[in-house]
């Protein structure tokens, strides 16, 4: 029985795997909004009601450590499943937590259960036997741009319709109808289990250590400031483990996560074109809510309104993108997306308190359009030298880099504009923001210039092995 892309049962299979990704994008912001109400209703210091958020973060970096041994030693599909159940059990426990020491323990599960759900999904979609054919389904495009969109505006809906439990009561009957509908995916998707595979304690130490130091880092950068030990230290011990985990990583046969596709040239600039392409992204996704609700007076459910548009078109363009990525040599491709990209962020230059609404929202989404043109070229020919056992280890590096720069790099631009004392300094501050913003795309452009001269990198990954 056919799986391909134009079956229904492909099509069934697919929404069934993405709902997965969905919940737990949007679960790593949507908190943010109900930080006030969770403090209020269960008595709680604001730096307590912090952790529900930080605590997340910090157990989704232990988990990503363990994703790929996890997946390749009992199977893709199984762990991904497990963690799916899991994932909806600890949002029930979430919405009916008695305290804040409770619901700080169940939302660091809910971090940990999370986890393999982004990574896991992406590498059954780009299998050779994957659902998505090799190719990232537009579905799957909008899942991963618009999620972190949705986070505060769902939030604020469900906050306002029925209280803070609500967002995370809601994972519930969206979490069973994703478990149900994945009762369509065939048994064979995704590597199968292997019991010859090996743990690797030392390396899961080190690189377990190194991403919740340098999360926890990020994640006080933004609220203590970046002149704050709190803040440089644990980064700068967490960034100093994660470079002794890839020297480890690559002396071991088998590593917690495997690196070694950081040897090839085209696959490791690709990562960091990727991680420059997240920080343009997601820096006006969480940066542009804070101008237009604390200097334009704009309310939660008209900016997440607004910021629709955006994650829409993101899709759409990573869809486009795609398409021609068959056609148009990847160098070309890309140096072209980031040069509109910086192009189109010049707005950001002339944002003011009485600009409009709608005319951020047509300005975001031109920038949508080329960030969907750089995304997926460089996401398959980042995975590209490849085989399919190790496309795990693959998009759960990309997804740890991906988390890691974003939160870094949003962090920094988030303490700059947090730095202005008057109205005038936060807009001046927010300029500023937007040359930054402009000159990363900028430098972004240069750097594609370096990738190799190559078409059809979005053919299925297994064809491409070995090339």
């Amino acid at each position: 029985m056919s799986t391909t892309n134009s079956s229904p049962i492909g099509a069934i299979a697919r929404y069934g795997l993405l709902i997965g990704p969905l919940l737990s994008m949007i679960d790593s912001s949507i908190v943010n909004v109900a930080v006030p109400d969770i403090a209020t209703e269960l008595e709680a210091k604001l730096d307590d009601v912090q952790w529900v958020v930080s605590g997340y973060l910090l157990a989704l970096g232990v988990a990503l450590a363990l994703t790929a041994y996890l997946a390749k030693r009992f199977g893709m599909l199984r762990v991904y499943t497990v963690s799916m159940i899991l994932f909806v059990l600890v949002s029930a426990a979430c919405a009916f937590a008695p305290n804040i020491e409770f619901l700080i323990a169940f939302r660091a599960l809910q971090g940990f259960a999370g986890a393999p759900l982004v990574p896991l999904a992406l590498s059954i979609l780009l299998g050779k036997d994957g659902i998505g054919g090799g190719k990232i389904p537009i579905s799957a495009a909008l899942v991963l741009f618009l999620a972190p969109a949705l986070g505060p505006t769902l939030g604020g809906l469900l906050i306002g319709a029925g209280g803070w439990r609500w967002i995370f009561l809601v994972n519930v009957p969206v979490g069973i109808i994703g478990l149900l509908l994945m009762l369509r995916v065939p048994k064979h998707i995704g590597a199968q289990p292997d019991a010859t595979t090996r743990f690797d304690p030392v390396g899961f130490v080190l690189l377990a250590l190194g991403l919740t130091a340098a999360l926890l880092g990020a994640t006080e950068g933004t609220s203590e400031g970046w002149d704050s030990p709190l803040a440089w230290a644990p980064l700068g011990g967490g960034l100093l483990l994660l470079v002794a985990y890839t020297f480890w990583a690559l002396r071991r046969p088998h590593p917690a996560v495997d690196v070694t596709m950081i040897l090839h040239r085209n696959s490791a600039l690709a990562l960091v074109l990727q991680i420059f392409c997240s920080v343009v992204a997601f820096g006006t996704v969480f940066l542009i809510p804070v101008f237009t609700q604390s200097v334009q007076g704009y309310s939660a459910v008209e900016t997440g309104i607004a910021l629709l548009p955006q994650g829409i078109i993101m899709g759409l363009g990573t869809f486009v993108g795609q398409k021609l990525s068959s056609r148009v040599p990847l160098r070309v491709l890309v140096v072209t997306g980031f040069v509109a990209l910086a192009i189109s962020s010049v707005y950001l230059l002339f944002l003011e308190q009485d600009t409009p609404l709608w005319l951020t929202a047509v300005a975001l989404s031109v920038r949508a359009i080329a960030i969907g043109f750089v995304t997926t070229p460089l996401l398959v020919a980042m995975l590209a030298p490849l085989p399919e056992e190790e496309l795990a280890d693959g998009n759960t590096l990309f997804n740890i880099t991906q988390r890691l720069g974003g939160s870094i790099g949003v962090s920094i631009l988030g303490s700059i504009v947090a730095g202005g004392a008057t109205l005038a300094a936060t807009i001046g501050n927010f300029h500023l923001v937007g040359g930054i913003l402009i000159a990363i795309a900028a430098v972004s452009a240069v750097l594609a210039l370096f990738l190799r001269q190559e078409k059809g990198v979005a053919l299925p990954i297994v064809n491409t092995v070995g090339e």
